[in-house]
C-alpha cells in the first residue's frame, strides 16, 4: 500500500496531524499499537484532570457552608474512587470514539500493530509493507526508570480498585505537583519527593514558590534533592530518610519512545533530534511531540503536528517554540506563556513586572477564589508583553488571551485599552496593563 504520509503513534501529536493531513488531501495512514488517543487521552491528560476535578468538587462541598448551604454533615462525606474512575472512563471513551470518527471522516487509514521503519520511505506493520513519501514519528514517551527501583505509573493508579493510604510521588514537574495536591484534597496523606531544588523547573520561580507555600499551608510533605536507595516491603529508603508507603508513584521525567528502525536517528538527551522544521536528520521523516524532547505538553505536540502537515503541503517556515502555554492543574490553577522573569534578565532586557491580585477582583470574591494573581512581564521601551504568569481558579483558560496578545506582538497599552466585561476574572488583565504604567484602576 502506498501513502503520501504515514504517522506512527496516535496521541495528540499523531492524530491531529493525521486529521489535518486528510483535510488537505494527503493519502494518510496512522499506525497505533495500543489505543487511539495515546497516553494523553487514555491514561494522562484527560483521566488525570478528571479525577482532579472530582477532588476539587469534594473539597468544595466540604466548604459549602460559607456559601450559605446547610444540612451537610462533612464528617459523613466520602470520596468514591470507583465512581470517580467510572466518570473518568466515560469521558475518555467519548473522546477516543470522537477521534476515531474524525480519522475515518477525513479518510485516514487506521492500522493497528507495531511499526518498524524499514527505510526512509517504507514501514512494516506485522509483515505488511507500507510505502510513503513522508513519515511522522509521534510515538510519545514513557516514565524513566527510577534508579532501578520498581514503581507504579499513573496507569497503575487508575487501574487500582482503591486509593493508596500513604502514597509517595516522585518528580518535580506539573504532573507530580498535581498528583500530590489531588491526594491532599481527598484527605490522603501523600509525600512529594523532588530530585531538584524547585517543584516546577520549567515554570517561573514565582509560580513554583507559590505552590510550595500552598503545600506547606495544606501540610503536604515535600522534600527536595532526594535520591532513592531502595523500595521493599512498603519501605522506601532515600538519601535523607525512610518512608512507609503502599504506592510509589513515578511522576518523574519521561524518556522518548523511539520506534524500531533499520535506520538510525541523531539523539539528544535520549530524544530524536529535530531541526527548526521538526525534521530528523532524514529530510522526509519528522518527529513531533514527546519523542523529540522539545516540549512535554499535548497542545504543543498537536501544534507541531499541524506545522509538519503544513510544511509537507508547501508552507515551509520554522516552528516557533517560544509561545506555548504551560498549564498546571493545581488548586488554584497556574499557567504561563512566553519568557519567565529569569529568562528576561538573562537576555538583558530592560523590563517591568506589572501585576494585579485576585483578592481585589469582584468575580473572584463572588466565587470564593481570591487566592491568585496575574503577572505581566513587558519590555520598557515599547511595552511589548514578553511573558505572562497567572494564578487563578481557571488560569489554564485565561492564559489563552495572553497567547493571542503575544502572537500579535501586543503591548501593555493594548491590554489596558481592551474592554473586559465586569464582573469577570479576565479584568485582572486590564488592571495589570494599567499597572505597567503605574495607573491601575482598582489598586
Amino acid at each position: 500500500m502506498k501513502y503520501d504520509l504515514i504517522i506512527i503513534g496516535s496521541g495528540p501529536a499523531g492524530y491531529v496531524a493525521a486529521i489535518r493531513a486528510g483535510q488537505v488531501g494527503l493519502k494518510t495512514a496512522i499506525v497505533e499499537k495500543e489505543k487511539i488517543g495515546g497516553m494523553c487521552l487514555n491514561w494522562g491528560c484527560i483521566p488525570t484532570k478528571s479525577i482532579i476535578e472530582s477532588a476539587k468538587y469534594y473539597d468544595s462541598v466540604k466548604n459549602s457552608k460559607e456559601f450559605g448551604i446547610g444540612g451537610i454533615d462533612v464528617k459523613k462525606l466520602t470520596f468514591d474512587w470507583n465512581q470517580v474512575k467510572k466518570r473518568s472512563e466515560r469521558i475518555v471513551l467519548r473522546l477516543t470514539k470522537g477521534v476515531e470518527f474524525l480519522l475515518k471522516k477525513n479518510g485516514v487509514d487506521v492500522i493497528k500493530g507495531t511499526a518498524t521503519i524499514q527505510s526512509e520511505k517504507a514501514v512494516v506493520v506485522d509483515k505488511q509493507l507500507l510505502e510513503t513519501e513522508s513519515m511522522i514519528l509521534a510515538t510519545g514517551s514513557k516514565p524513566k526508570n527510577i534508579d532501578g527501583i520498581q514503581s507504579s505509573s499513573i496507569q497503575d493508579l487508575l487501574d487500582s480498585g482503591k486509593l493508596p493510604e500513604n502514597p509517595v510521588i516522585i518528580g518535580c514537574n506539573p504532573h507530580a505537583v498535581e498528583l500530590a495536591q489531588f491526594f491532599n484534597l481527598v484527605d490522603t496523606d501523600a509525600t512529594l519527593l523532588a530530585s531538584q531544588e524547585t517543584l516546577i523547573p520549567d515554570a517561573d520561580r514565582y509560580l513554583s514558590d507559590f505552590i510550595l507555600s500552598k503545600f506547606k499551608k495544606s501540610k503536604i510533605n515535600v522534600d527536595f534533592g532526594v535520591k532513592l536507595k531502595s523500595y521493599k516491603n512498603g519501605l522506601l529508603k532515600t538519601n535523607k530518610s525512610e518512608i512507609k508507603t503502599d504506592m510509589l508513584l513515578n511522576a518523574s521525567e519521561r524518556t522518548a519512545t523511539i520506534p524500531e528502525s533499520n535506520i538510525s536517528f541523531d539523539l539528544s538527551n535520549d530524544c530524536i533530534q529535530v531541526n527548526e522544521f521538526l525534521q530528523t536528520g532524514i529530510e522526509n521523516i519528522f518527529a513531533i511531540g514527546d519523542v523529540n524532547g522539545t516540549s512535554k505538553f499535548a497542545h504543543t505536540a498537536s501544534a507541531q503536528g499541524l506545522h509538519v502537515v503544513n510544511y509537507i503541503s508547501g508552507i515551509k517556515k520554522p516552528f516557533d517554540r517560544t509561545k506555548f502555554p504551560i498549564n498546571i492543574y493545581t488548586y488554584p490553577e497556574m499557567a504561563q506563556i512566553g519568557l519567565t522573569e529569569e529568562e528576561v534578565k538573562n537576555e538583558s532586557y530592560e523590563y517591568k513586572i506589572s501585576e494585579f491580585p485576585l483578592s481585589a477582583n469582584g468575580k473572584a470574591m463572588i466565587e470564593g477564589q481570591r487566592d491568585g494573581i496575574v503577572r505581566m512581564v513587558s519590555e520598557k521601551k515599547y511595552g511589548e508583553v514578553l511573558g505572562v504568569q497567572i494564578i487563578a481558579n481557571n488560569a489554564t483558560d485565561l492564559i489563552a488571551e495572553a497567547g493571542v496578545l503575544m502572537q500579535l506582538e501586543g503591548t501593555v497599552y493594548d491590554v489596558a485599552n481592551t474592554i473586559h466585561a465586569h464582573p469577570t476574572i479576565s479584568e485582572i488583565y486590564m488592571e495589570s496593563g494599567f499597572d505597567a504604567f503605574d495607573q491601575p484602576i482598582h489598586k
